[in-house]
């Protein structure tokens, strides 16, 4: 039924060429209008993550401790102050702050919007405050008072003023030791009336003031991290891929594409395919309402690689087809009915593998599962349509001008030709060890699933290489100046607002009134001392915990000072009995202090909670390490659980559960892939189980995908795992396309191996194509510095690669022993 649904789609195509390139341009430029209702946010964080227990948990604090977000104060912006080879607590550096602030306070877009009552804090105003004595003074009077100052006596009151108990040390990097009169670095904080989220742009208007104002200073040097920073360094991200990592992938992908079509037309026409593709997929997206989320990096890639592989199959069947003193469209009619079939079959398949991604739990997976399936049926109207309508036209024109458009297909000459065939030999004297070893290494393969280094995501810790930064402008690649700012706030510094600093919890439930629960936090908060993970001031580390808002509260209050006393029976600080009169107290003293650390509910205690702060720097593995070492330490404890809550382990609970839920993926794609294949075969060519040996090969290039994950060291991230998913939309491409020529051939009235070489030579020419191509292509994701990039580019390069060898190499022994075994028997025997 496709065949002759296919064949007439064929014969309206080349009889009509006109008329079909008319409609569809006209058809897409309907669908491509879509683009512009498409929905490009990123999916709430809700809705792409599963239920694990940790989010669970998480959950729970926020519900029963309160944190949730509100915001009717003054918002803030900071501006940073930076002299790596100076002092900025120097006269001139605290006299240029203060000189910043009035400049930028001028300006009607940030005056109109900052706070009636200290509009700037900065450790310049805490020093000029304290030299005018008057800490009302205005920025003028503080200025002045500076100026009076002398040297010496201005670094005598900085020590004065920046001792261990002053505010000010939040406005300087971690590391300034308090009662000095040198930092490399400060910053000052701006303090807007109301909350950023306000529809309008005023908020918007003053930050843009303050990175301008910042960056025309240099001496010593302002920066910002707010919005426009962002936009600055995304702009240049991109800019470092578009001259460096583009033109190489173009480069590649140009130098294939001549070597494989040898025709500039060719390549074009082809092209214009691979391009409507693409559009065709984000305007059905925005006509449909689907969130495009994360299809928009792994979308256009996948269907390049797929649409690119297309046009190869349409293109070198017809210069096979074409004969001498033919016309165009004979010749094209041909090959398009022979090859549609395939491609119907590599489309179902494909679309099949990967909507069996609607299985996961999560959003933006399911999302991305729908947005590529409309890619590849997008791609697969437009090459057995729009393409060979297209090319026969343009043939036609360039014939009557006098030009020969007859080419020789890839694969049909010289030792390329004897090396796609030696497949076909390789079948005809060892196919049982080819198919033997094939098992065995896949089964290997299979085996490293449980071996993968699992991540919660890759991090960059290096610049880009020096020689790529050193290459001729516009390919070196530029380090983008506020990515350098980042990193070092980051390093140094933790966020003025505590609402958006790093932390992570202890959740512990259980028997929480009895004294052994406090005793293992504090063993716990010990060890997480030593951790790297941990954020710390000087000696101490700024925990939250039950027995730390306990010691602060006794030393405010001397009556539950008294009954903490009377608690602690070895005086170690920890109460060691009567813990729930302790806690009593501690609500009845100080109840917001309390009810942070200690959950009390219909009067009976139910849960503790320890806030860990967190360096900023931290990788989320060591995150995850330290806080699920902490976690073990209060388990070991009879009668109270604990859970370690935060982003990194969050994030790694995620992870586990993505890939729980990408083996099920896997699993369902391969079985309903098989299924159908065993179904289609047995309807068309009276073999089910040609179906099964045309499905094999996907289950082996993704076991051996998975095996070259462990020996490249590439780890198992929600990226790599989201692309592992999509391993069998890949692979099921170059099997069916074997299988389909092969059959072909076979009816045409070949023996079992001539028909294998002139399936391998014939469409292998063209898969040839098609993965040079693509890997040629995703190899220049290697370029990039951020290990993201490079997995993503050595995982499909590993599935394209691994796809093509398993093609020609391990299938053509399957359909030699499925012919000799199966095909050739005695009727009953099979």
């Amino acid at each position: 039924m496709m065949r002759r649904a296919l064949g007439r789609v064929v014969d309206f195509v080349t009889e009509h060429n006109v008329l079909v390139v008319v409609l569809a341009l006209v058809v897409s430029a309907g669908v491509v209008a879509g683009i512009s209702h498409l929905q490009t946010e990123s999916e709430a964080a809700g809705d792409t993550t599963g239920d694990t227990e940790v989010a669970q948990k998480q959950q729970y604090i926020q519900t029963h401790y309160g944190d949730q977000a509100v915001d009717d104060g003054p918002t803030t912006r900071v501006v940073y102050v930076r002299d790596e080879d100076g002092n900025v607590l120097s006269k001139a550096a605290l006299l240029e702050a203060l000189r910043f602030q009035r400049d930028a306070l001028a300006d009607d877009a940030v005056a109109s919007v900052t706070a009636d009552e200290r509009p700037t804090v900065g450790v310049a105003n805490y020093v000029a405050t304290a030299a005018a004595g008057d800490r009302s003074a205005s920025l003028d009077e503080q200025i002045a008072a500076l100026e009076a100052t002398d040297r010496e006596e201005l670094r005598a009151l900085v020590e004065r003023t920046l001792t261990a108990d002053s505010p000010a040390l939040q406005l300087l990097p971690n590391e300034y030791e308090p009662g000095t009169a040198e930092a490399e670095s400060s910053r000052m904080v701006f303090r807007f009336a109301g909350s950023t989220d306000t529809e309008g742009t005023p908020f918007t208007d003053a930050q843009r003031v303050l990175y301008e104002q910042a960056a025309d200073r240099s001496n010593p040097e302002f920066f910002t991290l707010g919005e426009h920073a962002q936009n600055v360094y995304n702009d240049q991200a991109m800019e470092n891929v578009t001259t460096l990592i583009l033109p190489v992938a173009l480069a590649v992908i140009l130098a294939v594409l001549a070597f494989a079509y040898r025709d500039l037309v060719d390549i074009l026409v082809g092209f214009t395919g691979v391009v409507l593709s693409v559009l065709w997929m984000f305007g059905i997206l925005g006509w449909l309402g689907v969130s495009a989320g994360s299809t928009f990096v792994i979308g256009p890639v996948l269907i390049v690689g797929l649409s690119v592989d297309y046009g190869l199959h349409v293109f070198m069947r017809y210069r096979e087809e074409r004969g001498d003193g033919e016309d165009i469209r004979e010749p094209m009619t041909r090959s398009l009915s022979s090859v549609a079939v395939a491609l119907g079959l590599v489309t179902v398949t494909t679309a099949i593998g990967f909507l069996s991604n609607a299985a996961n739990d999560v959003t933006v997976v399911r999302n991305l599962a729908v947005g590529i399936t409309l890619g590849v049926v997008s791609a697969f109207v437009l090459f057995v349509t729009f393409v060979p309508a297209l090319k026969v036209t343009i043939d036609r024109l360039l014939e009557r001008i006098g030009l020969d458009r007859r080419k020789q297909p890839l694969g049909k000459s010289g030792a390329l030709e004897s090396l796609l065939a030696s497949g076909a030999t390789l079948a005809r004297r060892a196919a049982p060890v080819v198919i033997v070893v094939a098992v065995v290494l896949g089964s290997v393969g299979a085996v490293a699933w449980t071996q993968l280094d699992k991540q919660a995501y890759q991090s960059q810790t290096d610049e880009a290489a020096d020689w790529k930064q050193n290459l001729p402008e516009p390919l070196a690649w530029e380090v983008p100046e506020p990515r350098t700012n980042y990193d070092y706030v980051a390093a140094h510094y933790r966020s003025v607002d505590e609402s958006d600093r790093v932390v992570s919890y202890l959740l512990v439930e259980g028997e929480v009134t009895d004294d052994a629960a406090l005793a293992s936090l504090q063993t716990a908060k010990s060890d997480l001392a030593d951790s790297e993970a941990v954020f710390s001031r000087g000696d101490g580390v700024p925990y939250q915990s039950p027995v730390s808002v306990m010691q602060s509260v006794a030393a405010q209050d001397d009556e539950f000072a008294g009954v903490l006393a009377d608690a602690d029976t070895d005086g170690d600080g920890v109460p060691d009995r009567n813990v729930d009169a302790v806690y009593d107290a501690l609500y009845a003293t100080a109840p917001d202090a309390a009810s942070r650390v200690v959950e009390r509910r219909d009067g009976e205690y139910q849960s503790l909670r320890v806030i860990v702060p967190i360096d900023a720097t931290a990788t989320a593995d060591t995150r995850n390490d330290a806080m699920r070492a902490a976690e073990s330490v209060v388990d070991e404890s009879d009668g109270v659980s604990a859970t370690a809550v935060g982003r990194a382990t969050v994030t790694t609970a995620e992870l586990a559960q993505i890939a729980s839920s990408i083996l099920r993926t896997l699993v369902v794609a391969l079985v309903a892939v098989s299924a159908l294949l065993v179904v289609i075969y047995r309807v068309s060519e009276g073999s089910a189980t040609l179906g099964a040996v045309t499905a094999f090969p996907v289950a082996l290039v993704t076991a051996l995908v998975i095996g070259g994950m462990y020996v490249l060291n590439v780890p198992l991230t929600l990226l790599t795992a989201l692309l592992l998913s999509l391993v069998v939309g890949l692979g099921i491409d170059y099997s069916i396309h074997v299988t389909d020529r092969f059959v072909h051939e076979l009816r045409a009235g070949k023996d079992t191996t001539p028909a294998l070489r002139e399936a391998l030579t014939g469409t292998g020419g063209a898969l040839l194509g098609s993965t040079l191509t693509s890997t040629g292509a995703f190899s220049a994701l290697l370029l990039h510095p951020h290990p993201q990039f490079q997995s993503f580019g050595t995982l499909v390069v590993l599935a394209l690669g691994l796809s093509f060898v398993v093609s020609v190499v391990v299938l053509p022994s399957l359909l030699y022993e499925w012919s000799k075994r199966v095909r050739d028997a005695p009727a009953g025997s099979a």
